[in-house]
């Protein structure tokens, strides 16, 4: 079973946004349709997203430049699956991409009902993926902070 997906294609005129780059609502529907490739390959099962945090968006992306979004699967809970997605871009004239955008999106897997169902487990191996895994694990812990701060104002 792979953890990581990654798509690659060109920004094309209709993501332009009143600046003459990416709009940031393209790059957020391409972090949300790699994370979601990456969660439902994982768990084989239709997966919705329950929480995008932290996107932060380096620099912006030119129109016609070759993007690549890689979303990899850092973590994962007994239903739901933690997914790095960073997001880079090139001139098509060079060799090296430039990351511009990262972001954590957590996705639920669900049956035909819409009930959650339980996800294979993910067993970081490398030093990479141990570091990874620790950095979703402390972002859990800030989320359920900030959850708790947000209750009086839902």
């Amino acid at each position: 079973m792979k953890n990581k997906t990654v798509f690659q294609f060109i920004s094309e005129p209709s993501d332009v946004n009143y600046g003459g780059n990416v709009h940031g609502g393209s790059v957020m529907k391409w972090i949300d349709q790699a994370g979601y490739a990456c969660a439902s390959s994982w768990s084989s099962s239709y997966c919705v997203t329950v929480y995008v945090g932290g996107i932060r968006f380096y620099s912006p992306i030119k129109i016609g430049h070759l993007v690549k979004v890689e979303a990899e699967v850092i973590y994962t809970g007994e239903t739901s699956m933690q997914i790095s997605i960073n997001v880079f871009s090139r001139n098509i004239k060079h060799k090296i991409f430039e990351k511009k955008t990262h972001c954590i999106i957590v996705f639920v897997a669900v049956d035909d009902e819409g009930k959650s169902v339980s996800v294979p487990k993910f067993f970081p191996k490398s030093k990479k993926d141990k570091k990874m895994e620790k950095y979703a694990i402390k972002l859990m812990k800030l989320r359920k902070n900030i959850e708790e701060e947000m209750k009086p104002f839902l």
